[in-house]
């Protein structure tokens, strides 16, 4: 999370300068010491007022580049005409090749466990659960999400065919007017606004709300996290003041690591590769963690473990070494991570503040380098089912849990539905059949019921049990009551006398 970090922080900075001539590390350091300072003093309040005018700022500033740059490249229709004589408008490609970069399969399989290791088990996105007031309002905010995040993905796509539209082949990045792909989108943007003083800002500032919403966001929960985690535990007596006031210092200190984390973002390549390839590196075996200890009931703790670490061992190996590929310029860039799909050629993800441009390699890798060139989108994928299948396998060998030692609830019902060609006798082997959490019954206490204090004939206040009594009652029955109220008044300490008359001294 922290080299995310880095990554998010590094990005709008380095197109900031590309085109304005603004210090990088100048703005690196800007943009982390301010998110950091709101984000120590306001806490989680604080993140998400922000994330909703930011998110606000981001859709307008997208949505003003795509109306002005296809009204100067002649309209929607001629953008989308430019773009289909380019080739950059295709079909879908189902190529199974887990090489291919972009693919129907790739997006479609490898982005779903990828936005699942993002919305599903990521700490900023939990805390941000936890933090709703119903479990209801949670859900709900997953699909209000979703949606919006499309809505983000398709605005970035149209971005690129403007900018398609605008320079044709002949790209300011082969001008020489950019040294990277990551400085084209603000590059694209100052040129289209150079006539319309003040909308220029408005993009820049939508990079910049990109990234302080999603710095903001991690920096909270990795504070929130380390203290919960592993420092409450070991001191139960700190008071909230304290908590509070160590928590504000953690999410400085996280701030200040992401400034240095920066540096390292500037020499990982494609940003929106990296940032993903991060995700996917991390977030894979830690969503596979969890999917082996919801769906296996057979999972123990020693498979869990082993089974994350070979996972992060694998993420780590084919990450650093794709990584190392690339910089040691042994293979061709295209040929590690490459498409057919010319959609992709050029996809501006305005979020992400990149551009990806993807050609088409026929350069067929085997052995380690086969593996090295996996597209990143299929990271997520591949570590978590290194996870899940290490960690059965180890449970399996040093022996799975039993039924009776299982949790009620805590393991979603759905193996024995799929082992549902297995004999009862190995769907017991393997714990197919989970206890449900049983409804929790109050513990029934036998307690008197609260009586209030009665004036009698006397004027005296006397406690008096509910009784059913006729309607006609007899001197001799109304004596004998009275008497056993009496009674019951000395007897009962609680019923208290709130009176005293003459009439009760005498007595």
């Amino acid at each position: 999370m922290v080299i995310y970090m880095g990554v998010v922080l590094y990005a709008p900075a380095l197109a900031l300068n590309a085109v304005t001539g603004f210090d990088l590390w100048g703005a690196v350091l800007a943009m982390g010491l301010v998110c950091t300072l709101y984000t120590a003093l306001g806490g989680l309040k604080a993140v998400i007022w922000t994330d909703v005018f930011q998110t606000v700022v981001m859709f307008a500033g997208q949505l003003t580049v795509i109306v002005v740059g296809a009204n100067q490249a002649g309209g929607m229709a001629e953008v989308w005409r430019k773009a289909v004589n380019g080739s950059r408008i295709a079909g879908l490609d189902l190529n199974p090749d887990p090489l291919e970069r972009h693919t129907f399969w790739t997006l479609g399989v490898g982005g779903v466990f990828l936005m699942l290791a993002l919305y599903g088990v990521n700490q900023a996105q939990v805390q941000r659960y936890l933090s709703s007031r119903t479990e209801k309002e949670a859900i709900m905010s997953c699909y209000v999400v979703f949606p919006c995040q499309q809505i983000v993905l398709c605005l970035g796509c149209l971005m690129g065919l403007v900018m398609f539209a605008r320079y044709g082949e002949d790209s300011p990045l082969d001008k020489g007017f950019v040294k990277t792909n990551d400085q084209m989108v603000l590059y694209f943007v100052m040129d289209v606004f150079k006539d319309l003083p003040g909308l220029a800002g408005l993009f820049v500032a939508c990079l910049f709300s990109g990234a302080l919403s999603t710095i903001s966001s991690a920096f909270n929960s990795l504070a929130t996290v380390t203290m919960e985690d592993l420092i409450k535990p070991h001191f139960p007596n700190m008071t909230e003041a304290k908590a509070t006031l160590l928590s504000k210092g953690l999410a400085l200190v996280y701030g200040l690591v992401c400034l240095a984390m920066a540096y390292v973002a500037s020499i990982m390549g494609s940003v929106l590769q990296a940032a993903f390839s991060i995700f996917g590196m991390v977030g894979g075996p830690l969503l596979g963690l969890f999917c082996l200890g919801l769906f296996f009931p057979w999972a123990n703790s020693t498979g869990a473990v082993v089974g994350l670490v070979a996972g992060l061992a694998m993420a780590f190996w084919i990450g650093i070494g794709s990584f190392l590929m690339r910089m040691s310029d042994t293979i061709p860039v295209a040929a590690l991570n490459t498409t057919a799909l010319p959609l992709f050629d050029n996809m501006t993800t305005t979020v992400m503040t990149t551009l990806v441009n993807s050609t088409t390699a026929k350069l067929r890798l085997t052995g380690v380098e086969a593996l090295y060139s996996l597209s990143y989108m299929w990271y997520s994928a591949h570590n978590s089912t290194v996870v899940v299948v290490v960690g059965l396998l180890v449970s399996f060998l040093t022996g799975p849990m039993k039924e009776n030692d299982l949790t009620p609830g805590t393991v979603y019902p759905v193996l024995g539905t799929l082992l549902f060609f297995l004999p009862e006798h190995y769907k017991e082997k393997l714990c197919c059949v989970t206890p449900l959490p049983t409804p929790h019954k109050p513990k029934e206490i036998d307690t008197q019921p609260y009586q209030m204090a009665k004036i009698d004939g006397n004027g005296a206040a006397y406690c008096k049990e509910d009784t059913v009594t006729e309607d006609k009652e007899t001197e001799s029955d109304r004596a004998q009551t009275e008497e056993k109220d009496l009674e019951t008044r000395i007897a009962r300490p609680s019923c208290q006398l709130t009176a005293h008359t003459v009439q009760e001294t005498a007595l």
